[in-house]
């Protein structure tokens, strides 16, 4: 009995040493969870590039009104900087009705794919206003927020895949012939947020920039946006630094965004609707005046940070 009892414990003994001897020995490495990403950011080096770019624009591709051969020549040029950078970019052309009869338009797309099956959206147009004359550059109006829109597409492309995949719409058309209405304006926007609509894509939200070179940068968020998204424009402006750049407007301004809000997308539009000679005043817009010298590459800098990081954020 005692040789039994003897045998046992000396088993015991040899389990504990051995399970001791497992503890003590190479661990299979523990499961380690991915390291985060690196915030999206706009440097003042990336701002001057964009800016390079709506000069780009307005010296090789003024005039660019909607239904003209020059749109299609700054569609071209848009699409042919965009490979360059290497973001994947083709020219969605189509026809449309005006108050002149059928026109042709030349919208830029912009794909950057992502791990996720949703998608952000931004937006910018590049045609000019018809009818100004003087040789009308639309540098902030239409120039500016391309030129930006080229850059934070190469820096979407460099960051690697994001969780939303990316699309980076430059419209033709934004601009009417002679008054907004059903078949005058917005008609690339309206075609893209139709096709959106007919592909049953999840859109996490659309991002619009509009006149946002004014050396004197306001940014606004007019009321007809998604509340949620206006709200994280603020946010995000806080986090950059920027908050006293920006605010809600409580008017409503019809844009590029109002095609995706009306199929029910979540929209929202940074504006800075009051590019003029003194505070307040819109006096350059639409007119000859709306020349490079009225834009900044700080003005880019500041609306290039706020996008990305509302994009950190969704």
């Amino acid at each position: 009995m005692r040789n039994r009892k003897s045998l046992r414990k000396l088993h015991w003994i040899c389990g504990v040493l051995l399970l001791a001897l497992v503890g003590c020995g190479d661990k299979p490495p523990a499961t380690q969870a991915a390291p985060a990403r690196p915030a999206l950011a706009f440097s003042p080096a990336q701002a001057t590039q964009a800016l390079a770019h709506v000069t780009g624009l307005v010296e090789q591709c003024t005039p660019r009104d909607a239904g003209t051969p020059g749109a299609e020549k700054a569609a071209q040029w848009i699409q042919k900087l965009l490979t360059e950078r290497g973001v994947e970019a083709r020219i969605d052309s189509f026809t449309d009705r005006t108050p002149r009869g059928q026109k042709a338009f030349f919208n830029v797309l912009a794909t950057i794919p992502g791990t996720g099956d949703g998608w952000i959206i931004l937006l910018s147009h590049f045609d000019t206003m018809s009818g100004i004359g003087g040789g009308f550059q639309g540098a902030d109006d239409g120039g500016s927020s391309t030129g930006l829109l080229i850059e934070l597409a190469a820096i979407l492309r460099a960051a690697g895949p994001l969780p939303h995949n990316m699309l980076c719409g430059f419209m033709d058309g934004e601009e009417c012939m002679l008054a907004y209405s059903d078949h005058d304006g917005f008609h690339g926007s309206k075609r893209l947020a139709r096709q959106m609509k007919t592909e049953g894509r999840a859109v996490k939200a659309v991002i619009l920039m509009d006149m946002v070179g004014d050396r004197d940068l306001k940014l606004t968020v007019p009321r007809n946006g998604t509340a949620a998204l206006r709200l994280l424009a603020l946010k995000a402006a806080e986090a950059t630094g920027d908050r006293d750049r920006i605010g809600l407007f409580d008017g409503i301004i019809y844009d590029d965004h109002q095609a995706f809000l009306d199929l029910g997308f979540p929209a929202v539009n940074l504006i800075d609707f009051e590019f003029g000679s003194s505070p307040g005043a819109n006096d350059y817009w639409h007119t000859p005046a709306d020349t490079l010298d009225k834009l900044s590459a700080d003005s880019l800098l500041t609306t290039g940070r706020i996008v990305l990081e509302m994009i950190n954020r969704l």
